[in-house]
């Protein structure tokens, strides 16, 4: 796929916020002891890139004099990933904050628990008036501009910022990357307007991306059960694609990842693609897990940075499904390999030492 030469090879939109993970995967009603980190579905897609040494930035909204925003924003700078955006006054104990994610690991039989705290969160107030839009894609610019339904969804404010921002990023030929992440508390009462809002970024998008889940309650797709049941049924995953397909046929890379669950410290991990009229699979085998959580945004971050190296459309699947499998052995929410050749390393199932 043709990638345009910019300052940046990757850019998103998001409303960055904090997990605290129990420490030894032991479940949150029961623990004392907690790991913080910064975290965001988009910030962790970038991260692949970002950790490959590739220019990456995020464009977002921080609270002023907080001590959780120069976390953030500190955090960020350790990752390589530059970020733009306004800083908002809290206005005391009830006004707006980052986000904060309260999730363990699972083990075994036992699986993992996410709380989601998001009220007031300062995404909500994110606009593309916020941002010099003209500067940062005509004149910056990015190879791929990636968006997540997380924040398509937040408001019907944002969802109008993000498709703002799709527009300047078209006009600006970058490529437009959109991650369906359906959420069913994001979208409860609101299905006509925000089913409104996916179709027409899906519409701009390039790259669509989504588990069987995400494209059938978003997309509104008919397709194999939701909910993991149907990993193994890969005709009528590429089935569900295919109508996909006719209705978005201005989508040049269809890709969804393949979960089944076995236990929390194990799962059947694959992921299917359609690429300019061609298929690629990877049919699901064993990896070991420490933590799912941010899985699925591993290969996202890996299909992209493939997409915007110029490599041949199998090795964009083989090199997500590493970084994703990468994820799952790490306790941060995003997977940040070393080299190439740590990833390739890892979809090969060589695991001895390197010294």
């Amino acid at each position: 796929m043709d990638t345009v030469r910019k300052k940046y090879t990757i850019m998103t939109v998001t409303s960055m916020g904090v997990r605290i993970t129990p420490l030894s995967r032991q479940p949150v009603h029961t623990s004392s002891l907690y790991q913080m980190q910064s975290t965001s579905a988009e910030s962790n897609v970038l991260n692949v890139s970002a950790s490959l040494g590739k220019p990456v930035k995020v464009l977002t909204k921080f609270v002023s004099k907080s001590p959780i925003s120069a976390f953030i924003q500190g955090e960020l700078r350790r990752r390589g990933i530059e970020f733009e955006g306004k800083a908002v006054a809290q206005e005391g104990p009830w006004g707006v904050r980052h986000q904060f994610n309260i999730a363990d690991s699972g083990y075994g039989l036992r699986g993992p628990r996410v709380h989601n705290d998001r009220a007031g969160e300062v995404g909500l107030t994110l606009r593309a008036e916020d941002f010099d839009l003209k500067r940062i894609f005509e004149e910056e610019g990015c190879q791929i501009f990636h968006l997540s339904g997380l924040v398509a969804a937040l408001s019907p404010q944002v969802g109008e910022c993000c498709l703002k921002m799709v527009e300047e990023a078209k006009k600006n030929h970058a490529l437009v990357s959109f991650d369906l992440n359906y959420r069913a508390s994001f979208w409860k009462g609101r299905e006509e307007q925000l089913r409104k809002v996916f179709h027409e970024i899906a519409q701009a998008a390039d790259i669509l991306i989504g588990n069987e889940e995400d494209f059938q309650l978003a997309l509104g797709a008919e397709g194999p059960k939701t909910g993991g049941e149907a990993v193994s049924q890969i005709e009528s995953f590429q089935e569900m694609i295919s109508r996909v397909a006719k209705e978005y046929s201005n989508v040049k890379v269809f890709a969804t990842t393949l979960r089944q669950v076995v236990s929390a410290n194990e799962h059947l991990w694959g992921a299917i693609m359609l690429a300019e009229g061609q298929w690629y699979v990877e049919k699901p085998r064993e990896i070991p897990v420490l933590d799912r959580i941010g899985g699925g945004d591993g290969f996202v971050g890996g299909l992209l940075y493939g997409i915007s190296q110029g490599w041949e459309p199998e090795q964009w699947l083989k090199f997500g499904w590493g970084t994703g499998a990468m994820a799952a052995t790490l306790l941060e929410d995003y997977a940040s390999p070393v080299s190439e050749e740590q990833v390739w390393s890892i979809y090969e199932g060589n695991a001895r030492v390197k010294r």
